[in-house]
């Protein structure tokens, strides 16, 4: 059995942290983050100018849906072959986020998310009775 061990490996963590050289993981140094600057929500997106809210959350997700389903959304891409399976996943998805957040939605945003659903389903009920 000796001679059937696996060799180890070794992880070396180039993030940060506590070392003879670095200074402690609570250091801001070590964070990312200058003391000067407070992390916010939209630090990772602000490269795509687009802020990440609810209803854009929903119409992202309603397009791949709708995308699986065999929609063209850009015109200059070629059309992908019907997904029907993901795409009832994406609108599954959608139904479990209307049943959790309801009571928790501005008017706009159930407008939105009910909006999307009753269109994905309509586009899936009519392709899955082909």
């Amino acid at each position: 059995m000796a001679a059937e061990q696996e060799e180890g490996f070794v992880v070396r963590d180039r993030r940060g942290g506590s070392g003879p050289d670095r200074p402690s993981a609570t250091s801001p140094a070590t964070s990312g983050v200058q003391p000067h600057e407070e992390a916010t929500p939209h630090d990772s997106h602000q490269g795509s100018g687009i802020p990440v809210t609810f209803s854009s959350f929903v119409i992202s997700l309603g397009s791949s849906s709708m995308m699986l389903m065999g929609e063209q959304l850009d015109p200059q891409q070629p059309p992908l072959p019907p997904n029907l399976p993901q795409a009832k996943d994406i609108i599954d998805l959608l139904s479990v986020l209307e049943e959790k957040t309801k009571g928790n939605l501005t008017t706009e945003e159930q407008a939105v998310l009910r909006d999307m659903l009753y269109a994905l389903r309509m586009k899936y009920v009519s392709l899955a009775a082909k």
